[in-house]
C-alpha cells in the first residue's frame, strides 16, 4: 500500500499534482508493477497528501466541499487506475465517492479496479505519527466534519450500506484497535469483506513500550493482530506485516 510525501511546493488548492503526468506516485506504481507484475498496489486516494489546505475535501471559506471534491478525486483515481493501480483506497470520507469512482473507472474500462472504501474512519488521536511523516495535518481546522464521531458506532452501519450500495468490493474501518467492536459490528451486518486498518499511533505505543523492555514485542504484536482478526476482520493492514511474517516463518 502507497503513500505520497510531498514537498509543499508540489501542493495546491485543488491537488493538481495528484493526476499530473510527471507525478512521483503514479511513477512509482508503473515501475513497480513493470519489476513486480505479481503484487497487488493498493492507493490512496484523497486530497490531503496534495491539498496546500491539508483537507482530504475541496476547502472554500473554511467549509468542505463535498461534492465539488468529486471530480478531483476522479481524476485522481483514474490517473492511479491508469498506472496500474488494483485497488483503490479513498480514504477522504466525502459522501457518493464510491459510486463517483466507480463511474468514473467503468466509463474508462477500468472495471477490474477494486475499491476497498474507508467506511468507518474515524476522527482518532492514533493518526498523529502518519500524518507528522506525510506533513499532511490540515493547515486549520480539523477533519471532524467528515470523519466520524468516535463516540457513534451506529453511522459505521449507514457509511458500510451506503459504500456497499455504491459499488465498494470491502470495507474498512480505522483505527482498528480502539474499534474492535465497530469490526464486529460491521463483520456481522455487511455482505462483502471487511478489513481493519492497525494505524501508525496504535504501532508507535507497541514499538515505544518495547523499545523501553516493557512488553515482549512479538508476544504483544501477535496478540494486537489475533485480536483483529477474532473481531472479525478479513484482512489487516498493519505496521507490523513484515515482523509477523517473519514471527510466522520461525
Amino acid at each position: 500500500m502507497l503513500f505520497p510525501a510531498l514537498p509543499d511546493a508540489l501542493k495546491d488548492a485543488t491537488a493538481t499534482y495528484s493526476y499530473a503526468e510527471d507525478n512521483f506516485y503514479l511513477e512509482a506504481i508503473r515501475t513497480i508493477k513493470t519489476h513486480f507484475p505479481e503484487i497487488v498496489l493498493m492507493s490512496d486516494v484523497a486530497m490531503d497528501p496534495y491539498s496546500s489546505d491539508g483537507h482530504d475535501g475541496l476547502v472554500s471559506e473554511g467549509k468542505i466541499l463535498n461534492d465539488e471534491t468529486l471530480p478531483i478525486l476522479g481524476k485522481m483515481a483514474l490517473a492511479q487506475a491508469q498506472a496500474g493501480i488494483d485497488i483503490l483506497g479513498p480514504s477522504d470520507m466525502m459522501d457518493g465517492r464510491i459510486a463517483y469512482l466507480r463511474n468514473v473507472l467503468d466509463a474508462a474500462s477500468f472495471t477490474d479496479v477494486s475499491i476497498m472504501a474507508y467506511t468507518a474512519k474515524y476522527a482518532s488521536a492514533f493518526y498523529g505519527p502518519f500524518r507528522d511523516a506525510l506533513n499532511s495535518a490540515p493547515k486549520y481546522g480539523d477533519k471532524k466534519t467528515y470523519q466520524m464521531n468516535p463516540a457513534n458506532r451506529r453511522e459505521a452501519l449507514l457509511e458500510a450500506q451506503l459504500d456497499i450500495e455504491e459499488g465498494a468490493d470491502f470495507i474498512m474501518v480505522k483505527p482498528a484497535l480502539a474499534y474492535l467492536d465497530v469490526i464486529a459490528y460491521l463483520k456481522e451486518t455487511s455482505s462483502v469483506p471487511v478489513t481493519a486498518y492497525n494505524v501508525s499511533g496504535e504501532c508507535a505505543m507497541v514499538y515505544a513500550a518495547a523499545d523501553k523492555g516493557w512488553i515482549d514485542y512479538e508476544s504483544i504484536v501477535s496478540e494486537i493482530l489475533l485480536s483483529m482478526r477474532r473481531a472479525g476482520a478479513n484482512g489487516i493492514l498493519s505496521y507490523f506485516a513484515k515482523d509477523f511474517a517473519n514471527f510466522l516463518k520461525k
